[in-house]
């Protein structure tokens, strides 16, 4: 059985989110047990399982994702990382739709490299700023919505494109707070950058102190973006110290997230189910 790690968001390898991929042999998922040891294993922010479900008339493929200690309901940079491993390796060509807990999800190779994700919206509901949030963070956020159940991150926006970079979170106390994560996020500080803004994402509470990408927190700040520039279009770069972008598109209650992946480890995983 293969184990692939892909660079996500990313046109180069170390950078990007690195994602494990494992593409099962068998049309069923092994023991809950076995994906998550091996997710613990790898040790990155998601690890990939994904299998054919030639049965199934809406999807292609079951996908499903693990962080080294818990499984999350969506993920867009390991769902980009296997769709960059299905179609480099021959095993899908075109559009592949995948089951997920997140609902169907599709992922497009487009004749430059690109793969582009098909994902919902998550449906922003403004909250008041938890009273514990600018000590944990280290900056006084701005604002703070709600990204919905299948995201479950807070989204908080800060002053500026230098807060963003430079915060150093409390992140034993951002893994207290009630959300899965925190996506902090500012409008771009200079304009023709290359991206209209920036963004971070924290998640302690599910192993991973600092995500380097996080494809489920664009269909949160895809809207919330839109909602302010007035463009259904943008560009976001996630200012983690490997960096990654993301091409947003806002099409109703969907976005459509682009990027690019490079596969840098193709190995054996020997411990089998």
């Amino acid at each position: 059985m293969r184990i692939r790690i892909v660079d996500a968001f990313t046109d180069r390898p170390f950078a990007g989110n690195p994602a494990g991929v494992v593409l099962l042999e068998e049309d069923r998922f092994p023991d809950d047990a076995w994906l998550q040891r091996v997710a613990a294993e790898v040790n990155l922010s998601e690890t990939a399982f994904a299998h054919r479900v030639p049965q199934d008339p809406e999807a292609d493929w079951a996908l499903r994702w693990l962080t080294p200690s818990t499984e999350v309901d969506l993920c867009g940079h390991a769902t980009l990382a296997t769709a960059h491993v299905l179609h480099t390796t021959g095993a899908a060509t075109g559009t592949v739709r995948f089951t997920t807990r997140g609902g169907i999800l599709t992922a497009t190779a487009e004749p430059d490299g690109t793969i582009a994700l098909d994902f919902p919206a998550a449906p922003l509901t403004a909250v008041d700023v938890p009273g514990d949030l600018a000590d944990a963070l280290g900056a006084e956020p701005l604002s703070a919505h709600d990204t919905g159940p299948v995201v479950g991150d807070l989204l908080v926006e800060l002053a500026d494109e230098r807060t963003v970079r430079g915060l150093d979170p409390d992140l034993a106390a951002v893994a207290r707070l009630s959300h899965r994560g925190v996506i902090v996020t500012a409008r771009a500080g200079e304009p023709g950058c290359g991206y209209d803004f920036v963004s971070r994402f924290f998640g302690p509470a599910v192993g991973v102190p600092e995500d380097p990408v996080t494809g489920s927190a664009h269909t949160a700040l895809a809207p919330f973006w839109a909602a302010r520039t007035g463009r259904a279009e943008a560009v976001g770069l996630q200012a983690s110290a490997r960096t990654g972008l993301v091409s947003t598109a806002l099409r109703g209650d969907r976005v459509h997230l682009r990027g690019t992946a490079v596969t840098v480890v193709d190995g054996e995983l020997l411990a089998r189910p």
